[in-house]
């Protein structure tokens, strides 16, 4: 007898081929039958046709300090996603000596934007090395299934301490990554991931330590997965690194390579089908490129005291790293502000914010003289005042010491062009960031997203593509085995959902995270189920208290 049975659903294998109505049994945690008639089951749900479609992979999260307090990490599994990959950018917490802690926990709270109080509240450090880290994960048990990255900035900074984000790495530290690296790997990393975007600055502004490597650091560490025999490679790009050095890399490794974050810019609105189009020539050569995109609108909100949306542009650096009055004083500077306008006058192959000051708005004002103001753009703001919209949103920012709400849609905005690139033959929808940017953003969701603005409301994709670019694309990328369709054998984690309904509800914020801290949050619509591994952690009520921590930490991948 099984131990579940899901009868009458419209199955959505993964695999891209047509849907089909049909009925789904699992035992002991794997798919035993999926037919018109299936075996009899300790349990049984009636699907009432709806669809069950394997459990969403997100290949870009970042929640490797979380899952220390919350493995059950049901902000993604609510979200219907079964499996998530850790690590992303290079911006892991292991290995990590202890005199590190406090450097580490800053670096992100300036780069992924967590609450430091959080961090030190809730980070149980029970590791040093990457396979201890590993360890002690399992041993609290999983929510849903993690892979984890072997991340570069961590590695530079065990190695090199307080000089990883100064200088470029001397030969013998270079030896010593590359051993904590392949040290990793032979653990049950699934790859190694790095970061070269210059919107990447970690405490006081430095860069993170990743963005110091040269290209023979580089060579060296993408060398130890050929030496490994196993990996990716996932670098977030920044403008100056070409798809031909990545394609270099490929090729000497014979590892897969994700680049990412390959978003439009609407300034520059060919850059990125130029990237994917150098990725397509550069698999037809043989190599394994793809581009990590996202079918999301990237929207940030933000105060002056983390404009995370700005730090990536060289004329802010003189504010990177100032607080208080020192930085009231960079930001009130004419010439500082006039070096920004310069530079946002500039096109640029990739940058978050591009001077589109009709896409910032004010969210909230701290000051009730200035609460008209709310919900309008800078840019309207600036017209009526007959000023420029720079100095509109820096003056009002000043004005109520630094507490002003904005929101502002840095890149995909344009949904043609979003849909060109979900379309494209290379592309990875991913990039929901989940972990991080708590305070500003939430694409935990960007699958039902997915469903419901891309399939259901424009028809860009049918359903069998969108849940295939979901699901068994991710596991194929990075060779997660027995995951990502449905069929006997593989892993019962499954996705029950309206597809007439299904989609993400409107962003709400809570202050459930460690020392109180706040994040966005954004409930799923349309979702009736998520099963881990064959243990149901949501039903048409929401998440499943307590939660079953049927999840596994992935240690082994398919090459």
């Amino acid at each position: 007898m099984h131990d579940l049975v899901i009868r009458d659903a419209l199955l959505v294998d993964g695999l891209g081929r047509p849907p089909r109505h049909g009925s789904l049994a699992v035992a002991n945690g794997r798919i035993a039958e999926v037919g018109d008639e299936v075996g009899a089951a300790r349990a049984v749900v009636a699907a009432r046709g709806l669809a069950l479609a394997p459990g969403i992979i997100d290949t870009h999260t970042h929640y490797d300090a979380q899952v220390t307090w919350d493995p059950d990490l049901a902000a993604s599994s609510s979200l219907g996603v079964t499996t998530a990959i850790i690590g992303n950018c290079g911006f892991t917490i292991a290995p990590c000596r202890p005199a590190d802690r406090d450097l580490v926990m800053r670096n992100l709270t300036n780069v992924e934007g967590m609450s430091l109080e959080a961090l030190r509240a809730g980070i149980r450090w029970n590791f040093e090395s990457f396979p201890d880290y590993l360890r002690a994960l399992e041993a609290a048990g999983l929510g849903i299934n993690l892979a984890a990255f072997a991340g570069h900035s961590s590695i530079r900074t065990f190695v090199m301490g307080d000089e990883a984000p100064r200088r470029p790495a001397r030969p013998a530290e270079i030896a010593a990554m590359r051993e904590l690296l392949i040290e990793a790997l032979r653990a049950g990393a699934v790859g190694f991931a790095t970061s070269t975007s210059p919107a990447h600055n970690g405490e006081l502004g430095l860069p993170m330590p990743s963005r110091l490597a040269d290209e023979a650091e580089m060579f060296a560490l993408t060398g130890a997965l050929r030496a490994a025999g196993r990996g990716v490679f996932m670098l977030t790009k920044g403008g100056h690194t070409a798809i031909g050095f990545l394609e270099e890399i490929a090729a000497q490794n014979a590892r897969p390579v994700v680049v990412a974050a390959l978003l439009h810019n609407s300034t520059n609105p060919e850059a990125v089908f130029q990237d994917l189009d150098q990725i397509a020539a550069a698999n037809a050569r043989g190599r394994t490129l793809i581009g990590a995109v996202s079918c999301c609108p990237l929207t940030n909100e933000f105060t002056l005291q983390a404009p995370y949306p700005f730090e990536g542009l060289a004329a802010w650096r003189p504010a990177l790293g100032e607080t208080g009055a020192a930085f009231a004083r960079v930001i009130a500077d004419r010439a500082f502000r006039d070096a920004i306008r310069a530079e946002l006058a500039q096109p640029a192959v990739f940058r978050l914010f591009n001077g589109e000051w009709d896409q910032v708005f004010v969210v909230e004002a701290a000051r009730p003289d200035h609460r008209p103001l709310e919900n309008r753009s800078i840019a309207e703001i600036a017209r009526a005042a007959r000023a420029d919209p720079l100095d509109t949103l820096l003056d009002l920012a000043l004005a109520e010491e630094l507490a002003t709400m904005f929101t502002a849609t840095l890149l995909n905005a344009d949904e043609g062009a979003v849909a060109r690139l979900l379309q494209h033959p290379c592309s990875l929808v991913s990039l929901s960031d989940a972990g991080a940017h708590l305070t500003f953003f939430n694409d935990a969701g960007f699958g039902l997203h997915l469903l419901g603005r891309w399939v259901r409301e424009r028809g860009v994709l049918s359903l069998e593509q969108a849940v295939r670019k979901l699901t068994s694309d991710a596991a194929r990328v990075f060779g997660i085995p027995d995951r990502g369709r449905l069929a006997p054998g593989a892993a019962a984690d499954l996705m029950l959902f309206d597809p007439a309904t299904v989609g993400r509800g409107p962003k709400g914020r809570r202050f459930d995270l460690p020392a109180g801290a706040s994040r966005l949050v954004t409930p799923a619509i349309g979702l009736h189920g998520v099963w881990v591994n064959g243990a149901r952690v949501l039903d048409a009520d929401g998440p499943i208290a307590p939660a079953p921590r049927a999840g596994k930490l992935l240690r082994e991948f398919v090459a």
